[in-house]
């Protein structure tokens, strides 16, 4: 027997022993799935036609439109009865017009390219003295008081080099709500990214429209500007710029597959269909949905009926928001099905996993069990597991609520596929096949392990429970800032 066959076995040996709640028929189905993906998925050809028939996924666009449409018709095709859509109302921005113009120490001004971040106003023109905060965080505002008052604040996407040791980095929202609140008549955000690429994506914490104009420019640009005023020089921005918004419909696809034991209780497991307008956004959220896509598929292949009920859910308006996902939990709690979420499993922008993540740390023994199966199947599974909590994506509004929520964690964007976030080149060019077959496969087994398990560790939090365990994940700041945080101190 050679050492990787011996590897494997252990392995094996390992996930069957490791904690009971590995059934017994696990490595079999596990298998099932691996050779069902690996010969047949289709996530990386449905991601394809839709780059190319649809183009970007703009929540409130024609072309939103016809991704919610396509969705709904793969999970037909796949064989699933139950397709719906989830319609809501949004406020919908689309960009118009921006220019950014710079005066240093002098009459005249020249232009700087930029982008408008959403959310920005329909209509603003604002001239004022550009002032260098930094980071852009509470501590940059402290040590400047009133420094930004009826001026335009030039902030860094990150954590600049040198700054204090700890510093925690905000949200590009929550930096813009920061210099709103601050006085500032305009913010300026530096992309962290080389070569010019811009940045867009929301800088409103609501998705709704802000007071002030919100835009990016490059890095190059950005530092250029702030080496400029630490030197002492005078810069003057003027920005003029245009937009639209207004009330339009968007609708969630959720296709159901109920448990065989347990229908009462059910899994979600979801992605954001929709991406930002620069381009297809076959990273931002391509990647993460049409794997959740391609594993309803799987299921439906295979004919796999665990014992939970599981949702799979494409959700729209997380870029302008979380506003589809927020749709879901306000529904939910309507027709009081939310005490029936066991568990919420969320993918943004995974690809090629090597570990799973959970919310609270008693999920590790039942998480690491599936995971040595998988790893079993295949070694380049290292079988991580983390347990944190973070904002901004679809998973954050059942977390608020005290559902306890999880995902595939551990491998790179493909072709360097970070630099292209939010931005003009995130395009269908940057996926890798494989890679995302390994997201479909790997998940696709942590899915299954977890819809039907004995039982889940994890409990739903009370209300005390989840402000204490918000606050354990340092996220009282951010949701502050945001106007979430519901608890009076």
């Amino acid at each position: 027997m050679d050492s990787s066959s011996r590897i494997i076995l252990s392995t094996l040996a390992l996930a069957l022993s490791l904690t009971a709640h590995a059934q017994s028929s696990w490595p079999a189905t596990f298998q099932q799935i691996n050779a069902e993906v690996q010969s047949n998925s289709k996530a990386y050809s449905s991601l394809q036609q839709a780059s190319k028939t649809i183009g970007h996924r703009l929540t409130g666009s024609e072309n939103g439109k016809k991704a919610e449409e396509y969705a709904f018709n793969l999970f037909k095709s796949y064989g699933f009865k139950e397709v719906r859509y989830q319609p809501f109302e949004v406020e919908s921005w689309s960009r118009g017009t921006l220019k950014l113009q710079v005066r240093i120490n002098g009459p005249h001004f020249q232009d700087v390219k930029a982008v408008s971040l959403a959310h920005s106003p329909v209509k603003a023109n604002a001239t004022g003295q550009l002032v260098d905060m930094g980071n852009g965080l509470e501590a940059d505002y402290n040590a400047q008081p009133n420094a930004v008052k009826g001026k335009i604040a030039l902030v860094y996407l990150g954590i600049l080099p040198g700054s204090p040791e700890g510093a925690r980095n905000l949200h590009r929202s929550e930096k813009t709500a920061l210099a709103i609140k601050n006085g500032a008549k305009g913010i300026i955000i530096i992309n962290t990214v080389a070569g010019g690429t811009l940045l867009t994506g929301t800088a409103s914490v609501t998705g709704k429209l802000i007071p002030i104009p919100a835009l990016c420019v490059g890095k190059e640009d950005g530092l250029k500007l702030k080496e400029q005023l630490q030197g002492g020089q005078m810069v003057t921005a003027q920005i003029a710029m245009t937009n639209h918004s207004g009330k339009i419909k968007a609708r969630n696809v959720i296709a159901t597959l109920k448990g065989s034991e347990l229908p009462q209780e059910k899994i979600v497991i979801g992605g954001h269909l929709d991406s930002w307008d620069l381009s297809t956004g076959a990273i931002d959220n391509g990647i993460g949905s049409f794997a959740v896509l391609d594993m309803a598929r799987t299921f439906q292949a295979l004919n796999l009926t665990p014992k939970r009920t599981i949702e799979f859910v494409m959700f729209m308006g997380e870029e302008q928001g979380l506003l589809g996902s927020e749709a879901y939990i306000e529904q939910a709690t309507k027709d009081k099905s939310l005490n029936n979420i066991a568990y919420m499993l969320n993918y943004d922008m995974t690809n090629d996993p090597k570990g799973y993540n959970a919310s609270q740390e008693s999920m590790k023994p039942l998480f690491q069990s599936i995971g040595a199966i998988t790893a079993s199947i295949d070694t380049t599974f290292k079988n991580s597991f983390s347990a944190r909590a973070g904002l901004h994506s679809d998973h954050q509004p059942f977390m608020l609520q005290g559902i306890p929520t999880g995902g595939s964690f551990g491998g790179k964007l493909p072709n360097n596929g970070g630099d292209c976030y939010h931005a003009d080149c995130d395009s269908f060019a940057l996926v890798d096949e494989q890679q995302l077959k390994n997201t479909v496969r790997f998940s696709a087994m942590l899915l299954y392990g977890l819809a039907d398990a004995d039982q889940i560790q994890a409990k739903k939090l009370n209300d005390a429970e989840t402000k204490e365990f918000l606050l354990k994940n340092n996220l009282k700041e951010p949701l502050q800032i945001a106007g979430e945080w519901r608890w009076a101190d």
